[in-house]
């Protein structure tokens, strides 16, 4: 077996990272409680066929596949931890069970109707008018 480019292993590594990233997005926005297939789908779309196919197991492109992977699952939490350290209002306890700050009286949240209209809620006070 011939050893593996630089350009391979950087494709390698780089679609670790997209699967690593994507996996963290995944978990993190989920709505319902975490149930036994998840982890199996999770594991079969991380170690499946797929992949070994693309990068033999044992080999530097699965190696590099690996790396990625942690860099692109570790990444986002990392820049989550970025984000809520330097956001204001935002501490530790928003990982826990997502506590945030109250929104002041000229911000407000979208409800699903309001986005897809895509107009603000009438505001009280010095933003009235728009």
């Amino acid at each position: 077996m011939e050893a593996a480019s630089s350009l391979q292993m950087l494709g390698a590594g780089s679609f670790g990272a997209l699967i690593g990233w994507y996996v963290y997005y995944i978990n993190r926005h989920r709505k319902a409680d975490v149930q036994l297939s998840d982890l199996v789908t999770l594991i079969g779309a991380i170690g499946g066929g797929a992949v070994l196919a693309l990068f033999p197991a044992k080999t530097d492109l699965f190696g590099a596949y690996g790396i990625g992977l942690g860099i692109g699952f570790f990444g986002y939490f990392l820049l989550l931890v970025i984000l809520v350290s330097v956001s204001e209002g935002f501490h530790a306890a928003w990982f826990l069970d997502g506590r945030r700050p109250k929104l002041k009286s000229d911000e407000w949240i979208p409800t699903v109707e309001e986005t897809a209209q895509l107009q603000p809620p009438p505001m009280e006070g010095p933003n009235k008018a728009r």
